[in-house]
């Protein structure tokens, strides 16, 4: 990276001089403010930017072109301004819409930029606004408060300077992490007056996204000082467990991490939305084609008809047959435009709006507990929620509850906590304990206070000694500052079972035993790391005694013991029961070590510690000699704590044929332990690791091959049904169709090794330069596209995904590559900042609202309280929705072409001029009144099986997922049936009204219309009422409203008073009661009303018969079954398994090494405030 970016302290002139290009000619400071916005629009940019992205839409386009052909009065057959008025309407919908989001945007941007900071101003403090800070500014931090820029730590309150920090913004993990200032700064910066004569400056890499990463250096005084990420708050930190700290502004604004990782807002459209753009397309080329086509005959036509009647040519002497042709072409164009109707996209959005208060308005996604309720924060992507194919979930906050919890144990042999909780237990003989705590087994507490067993009493005084928690006073309690919550979970089990940590220093440690105070020397702190999965403290206690204290997990533990006894055998099928419980477990053992042994391995370890190579090997080897010959003492239990009903959801969801990703920017040890508490990873799954596909790191040219080849002939069908990179199954390996389950875990490093996610630089300057390094290795864009569709097709082709480590952006970009190289349907969902660019990157975005804040649920399409409401929310609102938008729109366009396609066939009998056949009120009105509220019931409340079935029967979602009920082959069918309908109440109605039918039968033009008009509005009816599963009294009041509106408004436009006044515009007077009044009109009518109904009742009959899908089956099964009192696998109890999930050792390696130093000891006063 380029380190360009200079910040000089307490110089926000030098700052502003720098300016860099970002549009043609136009320049802004190079250096951001600490302003942010997230909003799209403001008041000038709304209105043109707004209908930009609506005349997107394809239907938009169309219907203002139209309008445009309406206002040449030689071709017009309606008033312009009578499509002018709904299309605005419509626009004015969807901008109040889009201006009521942004608004919600406007007030949280306000929120977050005017959060009260202090900044150093002068030689004081005094208090600003977040948007007032620049780079170089000096702010100070209090505990509890948000990190308002990425700061450079200057000092603070605690020992060396210490920070604690809390970054679940960022990357979801609650454990608190630790930052330290330089030594310099520590020892120098101890006034406000120091700080406001500091005049460091810092040169480093310019803004990225690398959250884990940061390299630069500051020069102060002549000397130089190296810097990197353990020096750097970042915004969006919360400051924990420290007083008071003080920060150099680095990165402001945009230009922070966090924000640098937070994607831009983009209109997201649903698969159906794409569909009808393309449909709309397809509907306007059959339009112009059909026009031409007439407009052609009209001039043939008008041609014949002049030769034929010479006598007639003075009507004819201004216009050519050819001039007729071409103004009948617009005429035609224009009387055809209805038949993509401007109400149907205003029904739309009153259909997705009612749908999205059905999300709002349900209590069974109700948190009572937070009074917290669903909210359908879009109203355009009810659709699409019936139509996912990829869960993508955050961990911590969204599967979990962010609480461990001890649970149980096993101590020599014996197994705690079998016999459930006992609420509330008050500790009256034990001062340091919980004033009330929960326990699992009071038989643990009276052995504890008995203290004649010595294998409990070294169980719990190792809970109490070897850990790297810091312990202080605040008043008369104990609070413990624990960089992992599984340490403060031990800790604190040990606290109520009597054995207190009170107090350490550099060297030693000091416990209350049963109320014995004793104090132990630390001789060594052996510390974890990946690599040996445990920890191990040496101590000499008050009697002189040298004794190991080691805990980690059981796999290292147990092949270091001494012996193998009954005991031993016993834990080792407690840890067996532990896991079939799905908690997290951790051995712990003891040894004595001699003073000999310990003199000398002294001596070896001193040396290793100075050494400037080969350090942490030497050191690991050292340890790995003392942690040999332990005594097993027993076996801890922690609960991490999942949300209710995490599992079962989950198992919901993957019989509904979602796969569920984990993303998470915690460990793998941590997130493969809630994999398998969630059932997302069960027993019988092979899990395939970075080590098993790292191999083909070296050889990228061959990386794909390499991903794919082992996969192949196991599992050949990828996530969605296809074959692996195009791979079939081969003949040689017949074991392939008994494959087994695979779940694939990665890490970030991983992902930025094989598919090059890391921070590229953003500068356009040397762009080609850097695209082309980024490659140099695979050789060329294809080649790197390559391996994301072999990586793509490997991680799809397994039944879960967990990626550990990632990035706010890696999240993002699995995301983008899901849907790039799958085309599915993908939802993400998320509790934290860290979850933002994911959540706008998927095509649904769901927030939860959780502990870690709100912005999740600002950026997100959707908010739920907990994830268990997701399988309500896909599996019967989200599937309601597809299934009812599908209906409403199957319906709209057969109903539309059952009733307006008659406009074509009356041409071929009125020598193609153009002329309409219906009344001009029925044309304006069918749409509106007469058939649109049927349509309008099944789209706000068709059903066809109930919330319970739904849920009770997953396997119903895949009807979405494959787009069964509307694609181009149910348009098309539509469009022939509705074409078909036309065609029969024109056509038999025509032979009625033949002239050979006799004298005393009606025979005008008025009564023909009203025949064709009542026939082909009945039939569609008829059709819906057909084809409507769940009845209710309103579905059965549109019906009764819509014949209702047609008899009313023919009487109202049809009435003699009426063309009296305005003969032009009510001109058909008395046709329909002339006509409806004649009983053989009446069965001329029902005749085409039965001609209609019948191949419909003919196909659905044949359908029953002949044989159902998959999905059709279960329909009916789910139909034929009694309705469930409760939501059967909703809530089904969880299924055991048999894998150890290890204790997670979440807090990052150098704990041991901080706190044996005496860095963390408070040995001076705190920077004044």
């Amino acid at each position: 990276p380029a380190f360009t970016w200079e910040v000089r302290a307490n110089d926000r002139n030098y700052h502003m001089q720098f300016k860099k290009k970002f549009a043609f000619c136009l320049t802004k400071n190079k250096y951001a403010g600490n302003a942010i916005k997230t909003a799209k629009y403001n008041i000038f940019t709304f209105l043109p930017l707004n209908l930009y992205e609506q005349f997107h839409r394809m239907a938009n386009v169309y219907f203002v072109f139209v309008i445009l052909l309406q206002t040449f009065p030689e071709i017009s057959t309606l008033p312009w301004y009578t499509l002018l008025f709904p299309l605005s309407c419509l626009l004015t919908i969807r901008g109040l819409r889009d201006l009521i989001d942004d608004i919600g945007r406007h007030q949280s941007d306000r929120n977050i930029n005017n959060r009260p900071c202090e900044i150093l101003s002068g030689k004081s403090f005094c208090w600003q606004k977040w948007c007032d800070i620049c780079v170089g500014d000096i702010v100070r931090l209090r505990k509890e408060s948000f990190v308002p820029a990425d700061l450079l730590l200057l000092c603070s309150s605690e020992p060396s300077s210490l920070c604690y920090v809390e970054t679940a913004d960022i990357d979801g993990e609650t454990n608190l992490k630790f930052r330290q200032a330089l030594l310099v700064t520590h020892q120098e910066l101890v006034s406000e007056e120091s700080m406001a004569s500091f005049d460091g400056e810092v040169t480093c890499e310019e803004p990225n996204s690398r959250m884990h990463s940061f390299t630069g250096t500051l020069e102060w005084r002549g000397e130089t000082f190296s810097l990197d990420s353990e020096r750097i708050l970042l915004r969006g930190c919360k400051i924990r467990n420290t007083d008071v700290c003080y920060g150099l502004v680095i990165y402001a604004g945009f230009d922070s991490k966090i924000m640098r990782n937070c994607g831009k807002i983009k209109r997201k459209k649903t698969k159906l939305d794409c569909m009808m753009d393309r449909l709309v397309i397809i509907i306007f080329v059959v339009l112009l084609v059909t026009s031409l086509c007439l407009a052609v005959a009209s001039g043939f036509w008008a041609r014949t008809f002049q030769e034929k009647h010479t006598y007639l040519s003075a009507l004819y002497k201004h216009t050519t047959p050819a001039q007729q042709a071409f103004f009948n072409f617009w005429g035609f164009t224009i009387l055809l435009s209805i038949i993509v109707p401007m109400s149907m996209y205003i029904t739309f959005e009153f259909i997705y709006l009612v749908n999205s208060f059905f999300i709002n308005w349900d209590l069974e996604m109700y948190y009572a507990a937070k009074d917290i309720p669903a909210k359908a924060r879009s109203t355009s992507l009810n659709d699409q929620l019936g139509q996912i194919e990829y869960i993508f979930s955050d961990k911590t906050g969204t599967l979990t509850q962010n609480v461990m919890t001890f649970k149980k144990c096993c101590i020599n042999g014996t197994i705690y906590g079998n016999f459930g909780w006992e609420q509330g237990l008050r500790l009256t003989w034990n001062d340091h304990g919980e004033k009330k705590v929960d326990f699992c087994d009071m038989k643990l507490l009276e052995a504890a206070r008995r203290d004649s067993d010595p294998v409990l009493r070294e169980f719990l005084r190792l809970l109490a000694l070897c850990h790297t928690v810091m312990v202080e006073e605040k008043g008369d309690q104990l609070v413990y500052q624990a960089a992992s919550p599984d340490e403060e979970a031990l800790v604190l089990a040990a606290r109520n079972l009597g054995y207190v940590f009170l107090a350490r220093t550099q060297d030693s440690i000091t416990i209350s035993e049963l109320g014995i105070k004793r104090t132990y020397k630390v001789l060594a702190m052996l510390d974890f790391n990946s690599d040996r999965k445990r920890m191990s403290v040496l101590v000499r206690d008050p009697q002189g005694t040298i004794r190991l204290y080691t805990k980690g997990a059981d796999t290292v533990i147990l092949e270091r013991l001494q012996r193998r006894g009954p005991n031993e055998t016993f834990t080792e099928m407690a840890l067996d029961r532990f896991a079939e419980e799905t908690l997290r477990t951790l051995c712990l053992a003891s040894k004595e070590v001699s003073e000999a042994e310990y003199h000398v391995w002294s001596r070896r370890h001193h040396e290793a510690s100075v050494l400037l190579q080969d350090r942490r090997r030497e050191l690991d080897k050292l340890y790995e000699e003392m942690e040999q010959n332990l005594q097993l003492l027993g076996a801890t239990a922690i609960e991490d704590k999942l949300q209710d009903g995490v599992p079962e959801t989950i198992q919901l969801l993957k019989l509904g044929n979602l796969k569920v990703w984990v993303l998470t920017g915690d460990k793998q040890e941590t997130a493969t332990n809630i994999g398998y508490a969630c059932k997302l990873l069960t027993d019988d799954m092979e899990i395939l690791e970075e080590k098993d596909i790292s191999s083909a790191l070296t050889t990228p040219s061959s990386l794909s091959e390499i991903l794919k080849a082992p996969w192949v002939s196991i599992d050949h069908r990828g996530g969605s049904g296809e074959a692996l990179c195009g791979g079939h199954l081969p003949q040689q390996h017949p074991e392939a169709l008994h494959h087994k389950k695979r779940a694939l875990i990665i890490n970030g490093d991983f992902l930025d090794k094989i598919l090059h996610t890391g921070e590229v630089l953003k500068e356009k300057k040397g762009q080609l330069w850097r695209w082309l390094a980024c490659y140099r290795d695979t050789g060329s864009q294809e080649q790197s596209s390559l391996v994301e569709k072999a990586f793509v097709d490997l991680a799809t082709s397994c039944q879960a995904v967990i990626c550990c480590r990632v990035t706010p952006k890696q999240k993002a970009l699995i995301v983008q590559l899901v849907k790039k190289h799958k085309k599915a349907i993908t939802l993400a969902i998320g509790d934290g900042a860290n979850d933002v660019n994911m959540i706008k990157t998927a095509d649904i975005g769901v927030g939860i609202s959780g502990l870690e804040g709100m912005q999740a649920v600002q950026c997100s399409d959707y908010s739920l309280a907990q994830f268990s409401y997701l399988q309500r929310l896909l599996l019967v609102h989200g599937r309601w929705a597809y299934l009812r938008i599908c209906k409403f729109l199957r319906y709209f366009f057969y109903k539309t072409f059952a009733g307006l396609m008659a406009q074509v066939w009356f041409a071929f009998h009125s020598g193609f001029t153009a002329q309409p056949l219906y009344e001009g009120w029925f044309l304006a009105l069918y749409n509106i009144f007469y058939t649109a509220y049927p349509v309008l019931s099944m789209g706000l409340l068709e059903q066809d099986v109930s919330a319970k079935k739904s849920l009770e029967f997953p396997e119903l979602y895949a009807i979405g997922q494959q787009d069964e009920l509307f694609n181009y082959r149910v348009f098309g069918i539509a469009l022939l049936h509705g074409v078909s309908t036309s065609l029969a109440s024109f056509y038999i109605a025509l032979w009625a009204f033949e002239d050979h039918v006799g004298g005393k039968v009606v025979g005008d033009y008025e009564s023909f219309a009203v025949t064709v008009a009542t026939s082909a509005l009945l039939s569609v009816l008829m059709e819906i009422t057909l084809d409507t599963k769940f009845w209710t009294v309103l579905s059965f009041l549109m019906v009764t409203a819509s014949l209702l509106l047609f008899c009313l408004f023919s009487f109202v436009t049809q009435s003699i008073d009426a063309f009296r006044i305005a003969p032009n515009i009510f001109s058909f007077p008395d046709a329909s009661r002339n006509a409806l009044t004649d009983p053989y009109v009446l069965l001329v009518i029902l005749l085409s009303l039965v001609v209609n109904t019948i191949p419909s009742l003919t196909v659905r009959l044949y359908h029953t018969i002949m044989g159902r899908s998959t999905i059709q089956q279960i329909c009916l099964k789910a139909k034929q079954e009694p309705e469930p009192s409760v939501e059967l696998r909703a809530h089904a109890p969880r299924s055991s398994f048999h894998r150890r999930s290890s204790y997670a050792f979440s807090h990052q390696e150098g704990y041991a090494s901080l706190i044996t130093r005496g860095a963390s000891l408070r040995s001076r006063g705190t920077h004044s405030s």
